[in-house]
């Protein structure tokens, strides 16, 4: 008998990382019934992570709220409250890409619902805020969450300015007199990414154009603009996140770590990982980002540590993208014949790539 940890990621706008891992395992068993077959979905600080800390933390509960969208539109969400008083909040549920509905908003879309639901928990009286800011559709440095917890951005003629990256060039003052003190637990920022705010590794240049930003000069201009008007150097790592959420998050005195790290370690994916045959990871799209930080790379890694060999499945495998760290690699756009496809029906082609894998077990077997 085979034992099989699978710890997929979220296949974002697809399906979500714990039926990811459901539909694996009935492909895996269609082949080999008699394994022992582990699910360990995880996720790196973006879409997913509430549902993460919901089934690995008994007694957490969700906390409905309507929050503004980033498109300026409400949106039902909810912040989770676990047991020891903690919030853990999500940008991808409040301020996420997905929300758009596939129209992109470059230069007004927001993060002010994120910090809604953050102030929801302060006010709930949280002790420790977790807080998750992958998948955002936003490049405004934060200023829509600051604001949502009390801080002003004005103009040069005292007016608030617009939310959106393209309000930044404009903010001429910045008033932190009525924001929201953090919790006494402090902030647990989970990102996936360690890029400075600024230059050819920033947030404009790298994670603009997937936001639909078509100017990265002028988002370059109105982050470096914004941000002088804080203490922090923007070349910090991890100040590029989620649109410079990660700086905002920074002056707030928040601190990022990890965040595939930190909930491979919730869901105990290293003990798991130890008494496996094999470990199966996967996530929307692997390509160069991917190895920096981001849930397949911690999965192998921890997989590796224990001499456990990993295989990957992804909607999709970039061409030129190394994948070595894995004994097998099944992208679901080669099973299905197309990204259309396999985006029709992942589930579907999920169970597939499950059985594939189990067959090539049991040749091997």
């Amino acid at each position: 008998m085979t034992r099989v940890v699978l710890a997929p990621d979220s296949f974002k706008g697809s399906i979500p990382a714990a039926a990811a891992a459901a539909a694996l395992r009935d492909g895996w068993r269609s082949v080999r019934p008699a394994d022992d077959v582990v699910l360990r979905p995880i996720a790196d600080g973006g879409e997913g992570t509430l549902d993460a800390f919901a089934a690995a933390v008994p007694g957490a509960t969700r906390m409905p709220l309507t929050v503004t969208g980033p498109a300026g539109t409400p949106v039902d969400t909810a912040w989770l409250l676990l047991p020891d008083s903690t919030a853990v909040v999500e940008l991808a549920a409040t301020s996420g890409i997905e929300l758009l509905g596939g129209r992109l908003r470059p230069w007004d879309a927001s993060t002010r619902g994120f910090g809604e639901a953050i102030a929801a928990a302060l006010e709930h009286g949280v002790e420790r805020l977790v807080l998750g800011i992958g998948s955002s559709a936003s490049t405004d440095l934060g200023v829509g969450m600051l604001s949502a917890l009390g801080a002003g951005f004005v103009d040069g003629a005292g007016a608030a300015v617009p939310d959106g990256a393209g309000g930044l060039a404009a903010i001429a003052h910045v008033d932190t007199a009525a924001l929201r003190q953090p919790p006494a637990g402090g902030i647990v920022v989970l990102s996936d990414v360690t890029t400075p705010l600024l230059g050819p590794s920033g947030a404009a240049a790298v994670f603009g154009p997937q936001k639909g930003i078509d100017d990265v000069a002028r988002a370059e201009a109105g982050l470096a603009h914004a941000a002088s008007l804080f203490p922090l150097d923007p070349m910090v790592a991890g100040a590029g996140a989620a649109g410079g959420t990660g700086f905002a998050l920074l002056t707030w005195g928040a601190r990022l770590v990890s965040g595939a790290e930190e909930i491979a370690r919730l869901v105990g994916l290293v003990e798991a990982a130890a008494t496996a045959d094999l470990v199966v990871t996967g996530e929307g799209a692997y390509d160069d980002q991917s190895a920096a930080g981001k849930a397949p790379s911690v999965v192998a890694a921890a997989a590796g540590a224990a001499g456990v060999p990993t295989a990957l499945v992804a909607g999709r495998v970039a061409p030129a993208v190394d994948a070595t760290a894995f004994c097998a690699a099944i992208a679901l756009t080669d099973l299905a014949g197309s990204a259309d496809a396999a985006l029709a029906d992942p589930a579907r082609w999920l169970r597939a790539a499950g059985a594939r894998l189990a067959a090539g077990v049991a040749r091997v077997a």
